[in-house]
């Protein structure tokens, strides 16, 4: 009871206070400058990054919790974009195959409950030529104690923050998918704990099917 009550009405207000944290907000502007036509979000959550999308036509906006949601009223309701709310989960998307100019995802891999699956579910809504936009914590690669620590503060943390993991590869989970890069890096983000400040940034495309390849070689 005191868990649920934690996760309804406590927990996304701290999670809103979280993501406003100002080197977070400049990676958000920069991630999202370039989006364009009919856009997904998953894992939308308070709405923060509606003042940042320009030139965009409809804004899906993916979040399976009502109780976060219902705290991006007030930013819906002062945005000029055309918006739908989708209540559903990243790893079954109501959509049509390669419905998307662009997908957006910010700090958002990191709670759902199957990362292959939504993966494979974001891969089959991109457009051919289509773009993923992603900003993610993940693990430490570089340093063995902060990795260790992410490994076991984890399960406590996934109860704490709604699933998040504080150890996924995001790099080598896209690139399974089959997604390729257009870019990519990793930066340490300031104001937040240690064990999350290890940031992946990234943008990424799908990867050809070898049929596709195939076939654009018969064709030339």
């Amino acid at each position: 009871m005191i868990y649920q009550l934690y996760q309804q009405h406590i927990f996304p207000h701290l999670l809103n206070q979280v993501m406003q944290t100002p080197s977070l907000m400049d990676q958000r502007r920069e991630l999202l400058l370039p989006v364009s036509g009919q856009v997904l979000e998953i894992g939308f959550g308070t709405g923060i990054n509606l003042p940042f999308y320009q030139n965009i036509e409809t804004l899906y906006a993916l979040e399976p919790s009502a109780e976060i949601y219902q705290l991006a009223a007030q930013r819906v309701h002062e945005s000029a974009l055309q918006l739908q709310h989708v209540q559903a989960r990243a790893e079954k998307l109501p959509f049509a195959d390669a419905s998307f100019d662009h997908i957006v995802s910010t700090w958002t891999l990191c709670s759902v409950d199957h990362l292959a699956l939504a993966l494979n579910e974001l891969h089959r809504v991109l457009k051919p030529n289509g773009i993923l936009h992603v900003v993610e914590h993940v693990e430490y690669q570089d340093n063995l104690a902060l990795h260790y620590l992410q490994n076991i503060m984890t399960p406590i943390h996934k109860r704490l923050a709604d699933g998040c993991h504080l150890n996924r590869d995001i790099e080598q989970a896209l690139l399974q998918a089959n997604f390729s890069f257009k870019e990519q890096h990793y930066f340490d983000a300031t104001g937040i704990p240690k064990l999350a400040q290890r940031m992946f940034f990234a943008r990424a495309q799908k990867r050809p099917t070898q049929s596709a390849i195939k076939s654009s070689t018969v064709t030339q």
